[in-house]
This record gives structure tokens, C-alpha cells and sequence, in this order.
């Protein structure tokens, strides 16, 4: 069967057209955020530190902060954790704490960090997963995001570039 010279160019046409579609397509980063009008009290933020002693974040005002929750079997928390590390870099007052979510293990998650590249950013373990119930979290990675007033003003569910210029543009608002 031979197949017509038209033919062959409306396939290459429409080839070209969907992957320059997808090649071009603009990620709307804002699917995976949810911003709240009335910010939500946190009454009690407590975890450990990667020496599992306790950290308590619960009455910290004055920074921004972004709860980071990751696993190192998780490939989005693996694809987005760099973009992190940076924006605390470009913004040394937002305050990230990255906590993983598994049994706690040094040695593991230092090893994850070193082979994503990520150098700065220190590990926090939530050992009795408290965290995950008191902020309902439905998978990884999930980003809780917490105002000067130490209120939950919004939450990331799913990976994004922390760098994106809207998502810099929106925390801005509340710097």
C-alpha cells in the first residue's frame, strides 16, 4: 500500500504541532497551590531535627516559613527539592524546614541530599508522623506555607518550581 505525498506532510504537520504544544506549554504551577482568604491557626508545630532533637516552631513569628514534606523514594520531591534549596538563596528571610517523612535515618537522608545536589538545606524528621494528621496531608511532596504570624496561609500539594517568578511574585505579598 503506498501512502500519498499529502498524507505524509498533514502527519508531519500534526506531529510537529503536538510536540511543539508540549515542548512550548506553559506550566500553571498554581493547580498544586491552594491559598486560603483567612489564614489558619497552628497550634502546635513540633519535630525533630536530624540529631532527632526536638524543634518547636509553635509560637516562631516574624519569617516566613515553608514546611517541606519529602521521602527519598519520592521522584517529584526529588525533581523540586533543588528549586527549594535555591529560593534560600535568593530569599534568606523565607525559612524552610524540610522534613522526611520516613523512619528517621541520618545516614539515608544525608545521602539523598548530596545525590540530588542539594547542600544547604537541613533535614528535620516527623518520627510519629503528627504532622501528617494535624495537617490532613494526602501525599508527598506537600508544602505547608506559613505566615510572619505563624498562620497557615496555604499549602502545596504536588511538585513546583520554587523559583517560578508567580510564585515568588506571590509570596512576596506576604514578605
Amino acid at each position: 500500500m503506498k501512502i500519498s505525498k499529502s498524507f505524509k506532510i498533514y502527519i508531519h504537520i500534526i506531529l510537529v504541532f503536538l510536540i511543539s504544544k508540549n515542548v512550548l506549554a506553559d506550566t500553571d504551577f498554581s493547580k498544586n497551590i491552594v491559598i486560603y482568604e483567612k489564614p489558619k491557626v497552628i497550634k502546635e508545630l513540633r519535630f525533630k531535627d536530624l540529631n532527632l532533637q526536638e524543634v518547636d516552631l509553635t509560637n516562631k513569628k516574624g519569617n516566613i516559613m515553608i514546611l517541606n514534606f519529602w521521602a527519598t523514594w519520592c521522584a517529584p520531591c526529588r525533581r523540586e527539592m533543588p528549586s527549594l534549596e535555591k529560593l534560600t538563596h535568593l530569599h534568606p528571610k523565607i525559612k524552610v524546614y524540610a522534613i522526611n517523612m520516613e523512619k528517621p535515618n541520618k545516614l539515608k537522608a544525608q545521602d539523598f541530599f548530596k545525590f540530588i545536589g542539594v547542600l544547604s538545606l537541613d533535614i528535620y524528621f516527623d518520627p510519629e508522623l503528627k504532622l501528617v494528621k494535624q495537617f490532613r496531608m494526602r501525599g508527598l511532596p506537600t508544602s505547608i506555607l506559613i505566615d510572619k504570624d505563624g498562620k497557615e496561609f496555604g499549602r502545596i500539594v504536588g511538585e513546583i518550581d520554587f523559583t517560578d517568578k508567580d510564585f515568588i511574585k506571590l509570596l512576596k505579598k506576604y514578605i
